[in-house]
């Protein structure tokens, strides 16, 4: 599946002959955006006939699992960056049922019951030129349809300038992750809650299945924050004199998320620790009471 958007001073032109795209290319005040959903054969091939992508580069894009980087080749950059969604619930206590919630934003709004959390990653693959971008996606990203449709939008910003573009996609959804990060300091909030108040033995599951899920999502934004920290100490001609600015407040966000993982992964490891010494305590306890229990009966065994 493919939409293509073709915009020639400032005005958006209705495309259908995939074939012209290089014509389009070689007109310098004309932008294309082809974003590509789950592509076929047919349509990779656009990739290589159209805007004379390298094989490697085509094959970083619609491979999955790709570690986020930032690839130059001669005349475009390859970026590879992921979507984070989160679609996890804290279990309910044994004794009340499981509870409902409506799922986050941009996911299946259909109510469901997650006993686990999860964390959703949705590679996303930009390739960007002078008067180009090309998104090639797997599963749909929603960052990808916001951007296009503030683009759309009468008297956009965007404009026609690809480092503008670029930035808002990137922007959209590093921002995204805040999302996410609230979402889980408020399952942690609550965990500790569960921990010291009402000592839950189900508790320490939860507590490695968010480690588990921190780490998945710190392994996706450091990277990302070294992708942009190369792009700022390069010369990158597709971005005009300024514009550079706007790249380093996204890194910036990603230096604030990057630390805010770090810091719940450590609160985290405290809270387990926590979990442990309650739970030896609780032990001690019974054993302190098997003990006097049996002393009791060895006296009247004594006695008798």
């Amino acid at each position: 599946m493919y939409t293509l958007h073709v915009c020639r001073d400032g005005v958006f032109c209705a495309i259908t002959d995939l074939t012209t795209i290089s014509e389009h290319l070689q007109e310098p005040e004309t932008l294309v955006w082809l974003d590509l959903q789950d592509p076929d054969g047919d349509e990779v091939a656009l990739l290589r006939d159209e805007f004379g992508f390298h094989p490697l580069a085509i094959e970083d894009a619609v491979r999955a699992h790709e570690r986020p980087k930032v690839d130059a080749y001669p005349g475009y950059y390859l970026f590879i960056f992921y979507a984070i969604a989160y679609n996890g619930r804290p279990a309910a206590e044994p004794d009340e049922p499981p509870r409902r919630r409506p799922m986050p934003s941009g996911l299946d709004p259909q109510l469901v019951t997650v006993e686990e959390p999860q964390i959703d990653l949705r590679q996303l693959s930009i390739f960007a030129g002078k008067n180009f971008i090309v998104t090639v996606q797997r599963r749909p990203v929603k960052q990808v349809a916001e951007t296009l449709a503030r683009w759309h939008s009468p008297n956009s910003p965007l404009g026609h300038r690809v480092g503008a573009i670029l930035h808002e996609l990137l922007d959209t959804i590093v921002d995204d992750y805040f999302t996410v990060m609230d979402q889980i300091v408020d399952w942690v909030e609550e965990l500790e809650d569960t921990i010291f108040s009402r000592f839950r033995e189900g508790a320490i599951q939860e507590i490695f299945s968010l480690k588990k899920d921190l780490l998945m999502m710190r392994r996706v934004v450091a990277p990302e924050r070294d992708v942009l920290n190369v792009l700022l100490r390069q010369e990158t001609p597709i971005f005009k004199a300024g514009e550079l600015a706007y790249m380093q407040d996204v890194y910036d966000h990603l230096v604030r998320v990057t630390d805010t993982i770090d810091t719940y992964r450590d609160l985290l490891g405290s809270a387990l620790d926590s979990y442990l010494s309650l739970q030896s305590n609780q032990l001690n306890q019974l054993v302190k009471t098997l003990t006097l229990s049996s002393i009791i009966l060895m006296a009247c065994a004594l006695i008798a």
